[in-house]
């Protein structure tokens, strides 16, 4: 089965703020001024893209595979509310685990988890409407800042762990559109090269960073690379977490990572249930294949860091690779812009949202956590894990018929 390796220490206070010198030696006032003075929604980097409440989850999945977005927003039945939620691939992974496992669960566990089963009573009528599966995750909550918003508006919600918002119409009947936790992350990199104050913390290692993923707060969940999708799909819904690293037990090495991406990209328009209880290093194998692993083009490497890689080193890499987040190892890999070897000794992620409270935090922004979100999906999982260890089973989501 599939195991998760944390660290003991607790998500019960935010990580310790930076301490002085280094907050005297920087203008945040300066930075808030220039800051201030840029609009939201000149940083916008996709468009909306809506899907009707009642659509069945396999269209809604349809549209979202056949677009580069990373996620719908859900049209609402009421007139007052007239947008219900967003739809991504969290979601996905969370709808696809429930449609796998169901058929273990008792009607008991059902009833303790009411979102699961009004799931699994539309699965049994024939249709799943998108609007029961809308942030069934609880990774993906719709966020929405108005259209005369700021950069400092941007970075203040981002800094507690959301990774998109919305920008209202100036009508607000409407979204003009989305802006990404990486698109203000390209924004800020750009800005700190041009403001030399900012050099002295962009160049500091990692290990010398109040950062809430690595090493204090948080530790890596992995999966063998013996264990199978199913196995990884389960984890990732339990802990709230989009991805999980995959350790190769013989050697003891990071082999790569599997996330709810490419779990909706390859189980969905699979149509054997097969792909289930494949194991993860055949999988990782057929995503990569696509990718380039066998014509000297790799381009599905695994992304790693150390403690002391700089800060803006690490920026440069999530930004050049397009991933959310990189592991930290403690083994310093070579230099490269892009992928440094990486051994199963992990000591956490350093991720975009991490990053993104750093800068909030240096420019003295009230109440940044960015583990706000991930303690809340994690208390939100316990519990339900919690209701389902009583009734005798960890599954506890399940497969229902036609789902």
């Amino acid at each position: 089965m599939a195991s998760s390796h944390r660290l003991s220490q607790s998500y019960s206070s935010p990580p310790p703020a930076l301490q002085s010198p280094t907050l005297d030696a920087f203008d945040s006032n300066g930075w808030l001024k220039r800051w201030e003075g840029v609009m939201a929604r000149d940083l916008m980097d996709a468009a909306v893209v809506k899907v009707d409440a009642e659509s069945s989850v396999e269209e809604a999945c349809d549209k979202l595979l056949s677009s580069t977005l990373p996620c719908l927003v859900v049209e609402s039945t009421d007139p007052d509310h007239p947008f219900a939620g967003l739809f991504d691939f969290s979601d996905v992974n969370a709808f696809l685990t429930i449609a796998a496992t169901s058929h273990a669960c008792t009607p008991e566990e059902l009833s303790a988890a009411p979102p699961v089963e009004k799931i699994v009573n539309a699965a049994r009528k024939g249709k799943v409407p998108v609007r029961l599966v809308s942030n069934i995750s609880e990774k993906n909550p719709l966020e929405v800042i108005a259209h005369d918003a700021t950069v400092v508006d941007l970075l203040q919600v981002f800094s507690r762990g959301t990774h998109r918002v919305f920008i209202r119409s100036p009508d607000w009947q409407d979204y003009m559109g989305m802006v990404s936790d990486g698109r203000l992350l390209t924004w800020l990199q750009s800005f700190a090269a041009e403001t030399a104050s900012l050099q002295p913390f962009m160049n500091r290692p990692l290990s010398t960073l109040p950062l809430s993923s690595i090493d204090i707060f948080d530790a890596v969940v992995s999966c063998k690379s013996t264990d199978v999708v199913l196995d990884a799909m389960k984890l990732m819904s339990e802990e709230g977490v989009s991805s999980v690293a995959v350790i190769d037990e013989t050697t003891n090495t990071l082999h790569s990572a599997i996330s709810v991406t490419d779990i909706g990209k390859v189980v969905v328009p699979s149509s054997s249930n097969q792909i289930l209880s494949t194991p993860l290093r055949q999988f990782i194998n057929h995503v990569r294949d696509p990718l380039g692993a066998h014509d000297g083009a790799e381009r599905y490497p695994v992304y790693s860091v150390s403690p002391s890689s700089t800060l803006d080193y690490t920026i440069q890499k999530l930004l050049a690779t397009s991933a959310h987040r990189l592991f930290v190892t403690r083994e310093s890999g070579p230099a490269t812009p892009l992928v440094s070897s990486a051994s199963a000794n992990l000591q956490g992620l350093v991720s975009i949202v991490d990053v993104l409270s750093l800068f909030a935090r240096l420019a003295k922004l009230p109440n940044v956590d960015p583990t706000t979100m991930k303690r809340h999906r994690r208390a939100s999982s316990a519990s339900s894990a919690g209701e389902r260890s009583r009734s005798g089973s960890r599954a506890g989501m399940g497969k229902s018929p036609g789902a």
